[in-house]
């Protein structure tokens, strides 16, 4: 186990996916000034429950991702920062909260690639994702085109996967828990055929679609 730097947020991030961030808490400012000459400069991001992003007070699910800073600019008002997601953590303990949020975390196990059990899989995935991107960018504008290209590792492009499929938070913390590649498959076809089926519903508008997302 080792003590990391928390930042609970309204999303999730997966290994392998990129994420930006606007720091303006001064919490987080005091955080970022403790982390950026590590190497690599790193912290965890979980989803929060219940609460709110600012002020802290919020609960947090224990299911997480390293999130490596690759980029730092700094602005009027906050600062800003591209982190690229790097391996899942679990949170065993949580720490105080001064001056930032912090979380005694355990390292969980990568997912263990099988060419021949998995790649057919992978490619139904893929195939069934980049179709409801498609058909969901008719609604709202997504944030990842249907044509993305993925990782050429195949664990890594699982992950992206994950990541780009147009899916509410909860989704997608059930995916970030898969303990391995046929059981975040699986998942990720079953939910993106959810997804689907929503958008398959007649009179279905930009808002309905984006409440449903979001389990309302």
């Amino acid at each position: 186990m080792t003590v990391m730097p928390m930042f609970p947020l309204g999303s999730v991030l997966f290994p392998a996916m990129p994420t930006a961030l606007r720091v303006f808490e001064e919490r987080y400012i005091v955080m970022l000034s403790t982390i950026l000459g590590d190497e690599p400069p790193e912290f965890g991001i979980v989803l929060i429950e219940r609460g709110s992003e600012v002020g802290g007070g919020e609960h947090r699910f224990p299911i997480g991702t390293v999130a490596q800073i690759t980029r730092v600019e700094t602005s009027e008002g906050f600062i800003g920062l591209i982190a690229q997601g790097d391996r899942r953590i679990e949170v065993v303990q949580w720490l105080d909260d001064d001056p930032y949020p912090r979380a005694e975390v355990r390292t969980v196990d990568e997912l263990e690639w099988d060419e021949d059990r998995h790649r057919a899989l992978l490619e139904r995935a893929e195939q069934l994702v980049r179709r409801t991107i498609a058909r969901a960018s008719e609604f709202v504008e997504q944030q990842w085109p249907a044509d993305i290209e993925l990782s050429d590792d195949p664990v890594q492009a699982c992950w992206q996967l994950a990541g780009i499929a147009p899916l509410g938070a909860l989704d997608q913390v059930r995916l970030l828990r898969a303990g391995t590649v046929v059981e975040l498959l699986s998942a990720l076809i079953e939910a993106t055929e959810g997804a689907a089926e929503m958008l398959a519903m007649p009179g279905l508008d930009d808002d309905d679609f984006t409440a449903l997302l979001d389990g309302e």
